[in-house]
């Protein structure tokens, strides 16, 4: 069986536990910038909130997150209330740092974690066709929650030449405005008429290095243009970090289902191994391998406990009839049966996770 390598992921099977994640941006900081300047601050406001079983904190280079779990019973939507306002009333972070986020993180359930892959396909392309297997997925009743992995960030690098910089006393800041107040999507109000009213709109907000290639940073009063693609090179391009996924040693992306609490994990789990199937069976140059099914797990924790049950049931009848009635030690047996299945009705009836 194939091997999935992700460095710096984990995937954890359950989320059982009620919690909050605020996060934090402050681009250019360090981790012992962001442990002082942010994480401190909050945690000092965090301390002695009804609710608040324990808090976390992880800080790293431009980015930190804290995690707030809350005690069962509590009610989370005033948990989270209290949390918001805490973070609100730090009275100053650092100068530049982004607005931070605060959100309740939902109860999941790993359900099937597979690996798409082609041999001598590039990652882009693997990216572009697990959006779209994304985008189906998600049309399925019963299936939600949705992600992907193993691939970092795009970005979109632009390297100027100085010398043709200099050929029209061109500087780093003009070609940034130019970009600033080209690359726009905004509205730029409406105008009524007698009979209709129009929307005036700017859509010039692009996504590719292609498209950006063609935006005027400097025009002439003679009607001279320059364009970006005159000045320097526009390419795409993957973020410089170590997130990558390989799947039997080529290139992978990873994409993972997730169940909330209101969806069937087993019947999840059959759609989607019969969608791999037919997937494999339609597809040449890329195919979907399953990493991790949990319904598998599920299944055999199940016959674990029917066995085990099984077994204590004819153990505890052969015990007792050796010292008591026959018919006495049947109906004792008969109880450890019978407990385990009003157990799960109840469970099933409160809405709560059940065999």
């Amino acid at each position: 069986m194939g091997q999935l390598q992700r460095p710096e992921h984990n995937v954890f099977p359950f989320s059982r536990v009620e919690e909050y994640n605020g996060y934090g941006v402050y681009p250019g900081a360090s981790p012992e910038e962001m442990e002082e300047g942010v994480v401190n601050k909050i945690e000092q406001n965090l301390k002695g909130l009804t609710g608040v079983e324990q808090y976390t904190s992880t800080s790293s280079e431009n980015s930190a997150t804290i995690s707030v779990e809350v005690i069962k019973g509590y009610d989370t939507d005033l948990v989270l209330e209290d949390v918001k306002n805490a973070v609100e009333s730090v009275p100053s972070f650092p100068t530049g740092m982004e607005p931070i986020r605060v959100a309740k993180r939902e109860n999941l359930t790993l359900a099937v974690s597979m690996a798409l892959s082609g041999e001598g396909v590039d990652l882009v392309s693997l990216k572009q066709e697990a959006r779209r297997i994304e985008r189906e997925l998600r049309l399925v009743e019963g299936i939600s929650k949705i992600s992907l992995g193993g691939f970092p960030d795009e970005e979109i690098e632009i390297a100027l030449d100085k010398s043709t910089l200099r050929k029209y006393n061109l500087s780093l800041s003009q070609i940034a405005t130019a970009l600033r107040t080209t690359n726009l999507d905004i509205t730029g109000g409406t105008i009524k008429g007698t009979q209709e009213e129009m929307l005036i709109r700017s859509r010039n907000k692009q996504y590719d290095a292609e498209a950006l290639q063609n935006i005027i940073v400097y025009a002439r009063p003679s009607g001279e243009t320059l364009r970006l693609k005159d000045v320097g090179t526009v390419r795409n391009r993957w973020a410089d970090a170590p997130t990558r996924a390989e799947f039997n040693g080529i290139p992978s992306v990873e994409i993972t289902v997730n169940n909330t609490d209101e969806e069937d994990l087993l019947q999840t789990c059959e759609y989607l191994r019969g969608y791999v199937d037919s997937y494999n069976a339609s597809t040449g140059n890329m195919q979907i391998d399953v990493i991790r099914d949990f319904s598998v797990t599920l299944d055999q924790r199940k016959d674990l406990l029917f066995e085990n049950g099984l077994l204590g049931f004819f153990l505890v009848l052969l015990l007792l009839t050796l010292f008591l009635n026959w018919r006495l030690a049947f109906w004792v047996a008969i109880g450890i049966p019978v407990s385990f299945a009003g157990c799960s009705f109840l469970l099933r009836n409160l809405g709560l996770p059940s065999m």
